[in-house]
């Protein structure tokens, strides 16, 4: 089942058209294709609050960089990033060291571990590794969120994790719904990265089995992104603080940072 079917069993009566849906996440400039990375999007022209939407070239998402080669060095350098904010273990990290470390004077790269421990220890199932994120790591993903919002100078910026696909998905579809994004436009965005990371991809999948060190455990299963599972992660958040606001205020973002991130991400 495509993800946009898949959509249409959770989206509400005032859910967004699926064909506007194909539109926006499939615009010209959401994937940057560069040599080294297969999962690295633009998260601009999403609706938001207000009429307004996500700006472009201002929020990155991707896999890990460790591959990236000078020429799309060069061509992110080009595109004036500011932040870097880096999800994965020190482990990970030390497996697959980012070629983007030192990209430019301006350009900060910041370490937030989402997760802790040993990877292999984690439940193999995804639904169960978001709920434990939500439950346990809310903190650290306060964190990588406060990484961007704590000035008014951390964009444009990139997140990335090692497939760009769950700690990083969780950490841009938190701050898209604190834009006002609608619910089936983030789990459209957040759909989009099964395609990039089939499993049948043998080269890609290898890189990522090593960076990661999950080895054959990463399955198919584990580089799914059915869209209900982000949804799921929306309605357990909204229901542990009451609202998306609320839980990253409970985990160390104060009002101002929220105000500093909508007013960069939004146009």
């Amino acid at each position: 089942m495509e993800w946009r079917d898949a959509l249409t069993q959770f989206a509400g009566p005032e859910a967004v058209d699926p064909r506007f849906l194909d539109d926006l996440v499939l615009a010209d400039g959401r994937r940057l294709e560069l040599d080294g990375v297969f999962n690295l999007r633009d998260v601009g022209g999403y609706p938001a609050d207000d009429g307004r939407a996500v700006r472009w070239r201002t929020l990155l998402r991707s896999d890990a960089l460790h591959l990236v080669d000078p020429a799309g060095a060069a061509v992110l350098a080009g595109l004036g990033l500011r932040t870097i904010v880096d999800l994965r273990t020190e482990m990970e990290a030390e497996l697959a060291p980012s070629a983007l470390d030192g990209l430019s004077a301006a350009t900060k790269t910041e370490h937030v571990s989402i997760l802790t421990g040993d990877l292999q220890e984690l439940p193999l199932e995804l639904a169960a590794i978001y709920r434990y994120v939500i439950d346990y790591c809310g903190d650290a993903v306060g964190a990588a969120i406060k990484a961007l919002s704590s000035s008014g100078d951390g964009f444009p910026a990139l997140v990335h994790c090692s497939a760009g696909k769950d700690r990083t998905g969780i950490v841009v579809a938190l701050i898209l719904a604190v834009l006002g994004v609608p619910d089936e436009v983030i789990a459209a965005d957040y759909a989009l990265s099964a395609g990039y990371l089939d499993a049948e991809r043998t080269p890609a999948i290898g890189q990522l089995q090593a960076s990661t060190g999950l080895g054959d455990d990463l399955t198919k299963a584990l580089l799914s992104s059915p869209p209900a599972l982000i949804l799921d992660v929306l309605d357990q958040v909204r229901a542990a603080s009451g609202s998306i606001d609320g839980y990253l205020l409970d985990h160390g973002l104060t009002a101002a940072d929220l105000a500093r991130l909508r007013a960069a991400l939004l146009g």
